[in-house]
């Protein structure tokens, strides 16, 4: 479910959201969001995205991102007597946009600004053959020090932990040394800006100091993984 987008300066609603706030079909509310469209009120494009059936198949449907007035303009021809509902949710997005930390804790919203930006990496690199533009802006969505913990991206991307913790071990991302606990973070990714290591000092419970490393992925290797996870769903 799409919400909001920090790495446009307009925030965006989708026809399945608004579907699930009129409680109607989306299919249904499509058919009033192209008639709109086809009149000019809506002048977003219709696009496709991925998303979970309830079997858990992956699978595209079309839908359209609406900013503030077309959702508004969607539902007065939709089902008027839910414009209240639509008011409100705006209103929570909004003051969501001026917290960002709120985003960042809701892990289905954060996964949806990664896949909603994944035309925008494609675009950019067929411009100029790098992910260095995308990757600035996913910069706002990282925690304060640009990073992210392999568990925590998971569930930004959309996928399980130990599924992320495989693939980046296939994809030579990550490694441990033998008889080692914690993951380590192949030196040529993290000379390409893909991942970092943090080192923190703890306090063990009998009181000794124990210094921590950990491999965190940052908003490049992020723009990198949202590509590659996107492409995947998309052809399944």
């Amino acid at each position: 479910m799409n919400n909001l987008t920090n790495i446009s300066p307009e925030m965006t609603m989708t026809t399945v959201e608004i579907a699930e706030l009129c409680n109607k079909r989306h299919d249904n509310v499509m058919i009033v969001a192209r008639r709109l469209k086809d009149k000019g009120i809506i002048l977003a494009p219709e696009i496709e995205e991925p998303y979970t059936s309830g079997k858990g198949r992956v699978d595209t449907r079309k839908i359209f991102r609406l900013n503030k007035t077309e959702s508004l303009n969607l539902v007065a021809n939709l089902s008027p007597e839910f414009t209240a509902r639509i008011i409100d949710r705006w209103q929570e997005l909004e003051a969501k946009q001026s917290d960002p930390v709120k985003a960042l804790q809701d892990p289905a919203q954060l996964r949806s600004l990664l896949l909603d930006n994944v035309e925008k990496v494609i675009r950019l690199e067929a411009e100029n053959g790098e992910l260095k533009p995308l990757a600035a802006s996913y910069e706002h969505l990282t925690k304060a020090d640009g990073t992210f913990c392999i568990t925590d991206a998971a569930k930004a991307l959309g996928i399980r932990p130990k599924d992320l913790f495989s693939d980046l071990r296939e994809m030579k991302w990550i490694y441990r040394r033998v008889g080692g606990a914690h993951w380590i973070g192949y030196s040529d990714k993290v000379q390409q800006g893909l991942l970092e290591h943090k080192v923190t000092e703890v306090t063990t419970s009998d009181g000794r100091s124990k210094i921590t490393e950990q491999v965190r992925i940052t908003a490049k290797g992020m723009a990198k993984l949202a590509e590659k996870y996107s492409s995947l769903f998309a052809a399944e």
